[in-house]
């Protein structure tokens, strides 16, 4: 795991080395091991390395051809590597390290573009070929790695995070007004878009073509590659349990220590499950509770499975202490507002593991792959659900917006719209229409967003998936969408702020290729999600944790907002700075803020968003802390 940038400037035909390393060394945290440079003509390229595979000098980054004309910097694991390796070997290439980077870049060196499809792992790429003066980014199918560009003029930057693009000096820090409206609605904005006008997400699943005739971007996989999967149930069983036993194998490469963030749910109990059979020496396995978290302990649970598959064990305790500077470093983590409040454990955990472990295991993606929310089963149910939601809404309505009353409110709504997109959208923000979040805007900002469609990405992602059932719909929206742009991001910033690796074996591409063709009437019943993962783990992971209901971390953000940060929240908000910036309606956000405080409305989610955002502003467009 690592973290690349670079240039390519064919106006001037050449490179600054002293911006490419400033760009480079923006990205130590990802990687503290070792560093490196190479520029070659109009391009550069810069890398910082977190030594997972062959430690040796041989995994050093860039790494070049024999020939010197093709360079490489890659950020992530490719699992399969040994296999492409092999192939490569018996077709007459040698090897001078055992990286699995030397293998992805003689990959691209006998098959071109065509290797991209050939990779199962996680990974951000970026090639050039100075036989063609041609760069190429690539990007893995799940967006399990980042990676960003802003082109300019005859040039581009790009970067595993947008803070190494900033420390060119060639991007002007312009608010990008469709990203805004989208972060509003789902605390993080969607598909390409980025809070910085100019500078984009490569999408999951697309390589990107740079050379002087300009910009081109292309899918080298698609949902639409997955095939309908009509096996019985014992078939799906055997085959789900042997697809992810290997699928966990495989994540175990390593030539350091790998570990384990042990919940006590499902997904990270099955790949201790599987992990502990195939791991050399004692696995270790972490568990946690934080001081702030009101629901049952997970750990039981966990320190059960833990004895059970004879892993080694550590239990931690982490305070949600000073709370402000955590939310302070994560927003310079992640360059840009996010308000997913679960990245707050998931950095104090990997804080408190910092230089113990490199590499961890965890189940993110199963959720969405083997349909583990319960909005796949109200999906599954849709003319039920649909039909008991109008008779409610009126009643509803009369009631005001109270605790709970507001919550099945906002479910009634969802499922009277006609519009079967915004139906699936509202699911996943708990922003409603007829009280939309631009309402703390200025009138100034609010015209600037209103030609701007936060549903955009989700009418982008339907017109591919309106042929299926309403509850594959979801699934498959989810997984292009909620993914990779909510899990993943917090995932991938949170850990990598801390110099750790986070692998996600259930986006085993061999894994999801079968998984995500299955009906989705095998992953939602009635009363139970993940019904055939279920099924496929029985025997192996413990009834306790397969017949256990979901659980998840719940951080009090709202709370705190009302209490413990009330204070905090009205000195960054109101703050004449923040008022001055132009984007907020004063009148409003102190109405929303006493609604909030008084407990006469919960708007905590919405003044989370609204409190990520205005720290954003005082640390990248007020000040400039890179470059």
């Amino acid at each position: 795991m690592c973290g690349i940038c670079g240039i390519v400037d064919f106006k001037s035909n050449r490179v600054d080395s002293d911006t490419l390393r400033r760009m480079t060394e923006t990205l130590s945290h990802r990687g503290p091991d070792d560093s490196g440079v190479e520029i070659l003509g109009p391009a550069g390229l810069g890398h910082r390395r977190l030594s997972i595979i062959d430690l040796t000098s041989a995994g050093h980054q860039p790494m070049l051809s024999e020939n010197r004309q093709v360079a490489i910097v890659y950020n992530g694991e490719v699992y399969n590597f040994p296999q492409i390796r092999e192939t490569l070997i018996q077709k007459g290439a040698q090897f001078r390290s055992t990286s699995d980077t030397e293998t992805v870049l003689k990959a691209y060196m006998e098959w071109g573009i065509d290797s991209f499809k050939m990779f199962n792992g996680m990974f951000a790429i970026a090639i050039w070929d100075s036989r063609i003066r041609t760069l190429y980014l690539v990007r893995d199918r799940y967006g399990i790695k980042p990676l960003y560009y802003n082109t300019f003029g005859q040039g581009i930057i790009f970067g595993s995070e947008i803070k190494a693009i900033l420390a060119s000096g060639k991007v002007k820090r312009f608010v990008n007004w469709q990203g805004l409206n989208e972060y509003l609605y789902y605390s993080y904005g969607l598909g390409s878009n980025t809070m910085f006008e100019g500078v984009s997400k490569l999408l999951p699943g697309y390589y990107l073509t740079f050379n002087q005739d300009g910009c081109v971007r292309k899918s080298y996989w698609s949902i639409e590659d997955i095939r309908p999967v009509s096996d019985s149930v014992e078939t799906v069983q055997e085959k789900i349990s042997s697809l992810l036993e290997k699928a966990v194998q495989s994540h175990l490469i390593s030539d350091v220590p790998v570990g384990i963030f042990l919940s006590g749910g499902i997904d990270s109990s099955s790949i201790a499950a599987f992990a502990s059979k195939h791991y050399e020496g004692r696995l270790k396995t972490y568990s946690v509770d934080f001081d702030y978290e009101k629901s049952t302990s997970e750990l039981p649970m966990a320190a059960m499975v833990a004895k059970k598959f004879g892993t080694d064990h550590s239990e931690m305790h982490l305070k949600a202490e000073n709370i402000p500077a955590v939310i302070e470093h994560l927003v310079q983590a992640h360059d840009e507002p996010f308000a997913d409040a679960a990245n707050i454990p998931l950095y104090l955990l990997c804080e408190s593991l910092k230089g113990s472990v490199k590499v961890i295991l965890q189940g993110d993606g199963g959720d969405e792959v083997f349909g583990g929310y319960v909005r796949y089963n109200i999906m599954a149910y849709a003319k039920l659900w649909r039909a008991i939601s109008r008779l409610g809404l009126h009643p509803l309505n009369l009631l005001g917006n109270r605790g709970n009353l507001f919550v099945l409110k906002r479910l009634a709504q969802r499922l009277t719209q006609s519009d079967p997109v915004m139906e699936k959208a509202l699911f996943v923000t708990t922003e409603t229409l007829d009280n939309p979040p631009a309402r703390l805007l200025s009138d100034q900002a609010r015209q600037e967003v209103k030609d701007f469609n936060p549903f955009q990405r989700y009418y982008e992602i339907y017109s591919r998936v309106k042929h299926l059932d309403p509850a594959q719909q979801m699934l498959y929206m989810d997984l292009l969408i909620h993914l990779p742009d909510c899990y993943l991001e917090k995932v991938d910033k949170a850990t990598m702020a801390h110099g750790i690796e986070i692998r996600v074996p259930f986006l085993d591409v061999n894994l999801t290729n079968y998984a995500l063709g299955l009906p989705s009437t095998m992953k939602t019943k009635f009363r139970q999600t993940k019904w055939i993962l279920r099924r496929a783990l029985r025997g192996i992971v413990p009834d306790a944790v397969l017949d256990a209901k979901k659980h998840g971390f719940n951080v009090p953000f709202s709370y705190w907002l009302r209490k413990p940060l009330a204070k905090y929240m009205k000195e960054v908000l109101l703050d004449s700075a923040n008022l001055n910036w132009g984007i907020f309606d004063r009148n409003e956000l102190e109405k929303c803020i006493q609604q909030h405080t008084s407990g006469t409305r919960d708007n905590g989610s919405l003044l989370y968003r609204v409190l990520n955002l205005a720290l954003w502003r005082q640390f990248y467009l007020e000040r400039r802390i890179y470059g």
